[in-house]
């Protein structure tokens, strides 16, 4: 995924095997070139990257170079070009693993050597893949105290947006202050992550629309979307949790985010859905109370 106004790119990897995954990590973040920040969770690694080629520390790996790196992420229309090298079992990894990764268009290596990775030795390879954004939808307030659970409607919606070119990636409870008057019994927003190809975005957000407010039970449900990368720093983020907010002053606050609300409502769920979209990229604590943490 790309968000070329902020010049970064987010790259999501999947394996069999958490040793793998692991290990390329800790070369890649040693390696620098592109990547800026790197996330392991179980066999999946989340990387952030800045767009365009860049230096690596590369070869044999040791306490300053890595032996497998991210070299660039350069955006070519409606396609993103990934430069990768690799050395020994690393460079089978980038040359003849991650080229096997479903959705890659092509696969391009600069000399014939490339093709011959393992061994003892150094591979570059180019791999061509569809350009995506990052989607990230709140949701809030579709049940009542009787019927409804709206992290149940959540998923059922995802499941209802799997079309070409729009990939479900994550859901994410958001615990919310319960002590607020007028709730649920437990106050708990979702947030649902997508990648989507650009011109799909619109269509994914009314069928999002379309699903979560036909089937909702309660008369407030809100959806917040915001497109990109970067979910952005907010005061609400922490007041969300302890504190009773205002549609007023969410809707103003999400208006300077560039954050948009698609609900029909306009009503007291869009509190909820912009507070647990502005905890979409934290940890474990987005589910707990504020300052709570495993």
């Amino acid at each position: 995924m790309v968000d070329e106004a902020r010049g970064s790119a987010e790259i999501i990897e999947g394996c069999r095997h958490r040793g793998t995954i692991e290990w390329d990590a800790m070369n890649r973040r040693r390696a620098g070139g592109a990547v800026d920040t790197i996330r392991v969770d179980g066999t999946a690694m989340t990387m952030r990257a800045t767009l365009g080629l860049h230096p690596v520390h590369f070869g044999a790996a040791d306490r300053e170079i890595g032996g497998q790196a991210l070299e660039g992420v350069e955006v070519a229309g409606d396609e993103v070009v990934t430069t990768w090298r690799g050395i020994a079992g690393a460079g089978v990894g980038v040359a003849a693993c991650l080229p096997q990764a479903p959705g890659v268009l092509r696969t391009e290596y600069p000399t014939p050597d490339d093709l011959q990775p393992g061994g003892a030795r150094q591979t570059r390879v180019k791999i061509v893949s569809p350009r995506y954004e990052k989607v990230t939808i709140g949701i809030d307030d579709t049940d009542t105290k009787e019927e409804g659970a709206t992290w149940v409607l959540a998923l059922q919606c995802a499941e209802a947006c799997r079309m070409e070119g729009v990939e479900y990636l994550s859901m994410r409870l958001i615990q919310l202050n319960p002590a607020v008057p007028k709730k649920t019994t437990n106050c708990v927003g979702t947030v649902l992550t997508f990648a989507a190809r650009p011109d799909l975005v619109d269509t994914l957000c009314e069928t999002v629309r379309e699903f979560i407010e036909t089937r909702a039970v309660s008369g407030d449900t809100g959806i917040a979307v915001l497109r990109g990368l970067a979910v952005p720093a907010s005061p609400l983020a922490r007041r969300v949790k302890t504190e009773f907010l205002t549609v007023d002053e969410v809707e103003e606050e999400a208006l300077r985010l560039g954050i948009r609300f698609i609900d029909h409502a306009r009503s007291k769920g869009r509190i909820g859905a912009l507070g647990s979209l502005l905890w979409a990229d934290a940890g474990s604590e987005a589910a707990g109370l504020y300052g709570e943490h495993l």
